[in-house]
């Protein structure tokens, strides 16, 4: 009987010492696995195949396996193209002299330089006659030679009227100017002597 119970106790300590070191075991391996993800996380990557990129240029340049940015593709097969236009030897037109205008009469002006009188016209209380100066083409200046100045009334009306129909006649650089209300007749004989006299200038 007390054999059978010290067998029995041999057995039962026994089996715990089996399952320590099957414990034991389970945990050693348990441990290596955590072990090992933590000192080499990238292991399984590093069997990883080259990108196209990468693998064409592998060898030929030291930069070959550096890490290409995300849209490195778009550049990485663009090839190099020519920057010469086709037009930059045979078709831009060129400036020659068979371009560019010769100079005329009507560029330089309206009119040739000179000074020129118009004719004497009647303005029924005397006459009037204009004479123009023209300078580089234009109207330079417009004189009175002569304008109604016997009667006290016709000198009052022409010291008004005179230094306008001057003014207009340069402005509008021509004879086109406005009838001056009260001077009518005299306006109308200095449009026809200046436009006399700028005809002759632009003949």
């Amino acid at each position: 009987m007390q054999r059978r119970q010290s067998q029995q106790g041999f057995d039962f300590g026994r089996a715990i010492r089996k399952f320590f070191l099957s414990g034991f075991v389970v945990f050693a391996f348990i441990a290596y696995v955590i072990h090992e993800r933590l000192t080499n996380p990238d292991a399984s990557l590093t069997s990883a195949p080259l990108t196209p990129v990468a693998a064409a240029n592998q060898g030929s340049s030291p930069l070959a396996t550096a890490p290409l940015p995300a849209n490195s593709s778009q550049f990485s097969t663009t090839p190099l193209t020519s920057t010469t236009s086709p037009l930059a030897s045979s078709q831009l037109p060129t400036d020659t002299p068979q371009n560019i205008p010769s100079p005329t009469t009507e560029s330089r002006g309206l009119y040739k330089d000179g000074t020129y009188k118009g004719p004497e016209v009647d303005a029924y209380y005397g006459l009037v006659q204009v004479q123009a100066t023209i300078q580089g083409g234009k109207l330079s200046s417009v004189q009175f030679l002569e304008y109604p100045s016997d009667r006290r009334t016709s000198v009052e009306i022409n010291n008004i009227a005179v230094p306008y129909l001057q003014q207009e006649a340069m402005q509008a650089q021509s004879s086109s100017v406005d009838i001056i209300s009260g001077a009518t007749l005299t306006s109308e004989a200095f449009i026809m002597s200046l436009q006399n006299a700028l005809n002759t200038a632009k003949n």
